[in-house]
């Protein structure tokens, strides 16, 4: 566990470390490869987490979705049961934050859909293998969501989060396709 540990700290130091142009750049590299994507083109539900600083920009990937008439369902986590729940959300004042500054749906002004509904997510990770195995930030939610889902995968990532390897469990889940500024890795 020791050594997820300090990849996690490394890669949040470097993640960190972006200038503010460098980080737009890449952001806007990633989603121009993303929307060039045969599961982006299809997907009519599409499940993605709301980015901050400095994960991947998600904020111009959500408006393009609802642009193009996709519908967005965005993570509430529950940190009792430890469980991700996807809301609707048709717009960004139905965000709150929540713990560790994260924003997520409004429970009360949004709409939750099943795993089954949603085409495509967007899983998160702090650093990835070109096998497709994610090293998330460490709770767990998306390991325990991940069996039960049946759509596409795909994760967002810098190019210099794809590393060559860090322990893989057993409960890991690769996601099917890696989409970074410089290129597009499809695993399955």
């Amino acid at each position: 566990m020791n050594e997820k540990n300090s990849i996690r700290n490394e890669m949040k130091e470097r993640l960190s470390g972006l200038s503010k142009p460098t980080y737009e750049d890449y952001s806007y590299k990633i989603a121009k490869n993303l929307y060039d994507q045969e599961d982006w083109i299809q997907a009519k539900v599409i499940g993605v987490t709301i980015s901050k600083q400095p994960e991947v920009d998600t904020y111009q990937i959500i408006r393009r979705a609802w642009e193009s008439g996709k519908v967005v369902v965005a993570p509430k986590c529950h940190p009792k049961e430890k469980i991700l729940t996807f809301h609707k959300i048709t717009q960004f004042s139905q965000l709150e934050s929540v713990f560790y500054g994260l924003l997520e749906p409004v429970i009360e002004k949004t709409v939750e859909v099943k795993p089954d509904d949603i085409d495509l997510l967007m899983v998160p990770g702090l650093a990835y293998t070109r096998e497709g195995f994610r090293l998330g930030f460490g709770g767990g939610y998306y390991d325990r969501y991940l069996p039960n889902f049946k759509g596409s995968t795909i994760s967002l990532a810098f190019d210099f989060q794809v590393i060559p390897q860090f322990p893989i469990e057993k409960h890991d889940i690769p996601v099917s396709k890696l989409i970074t500024n410089d290129e597009v890795i499809t695993i399955k």
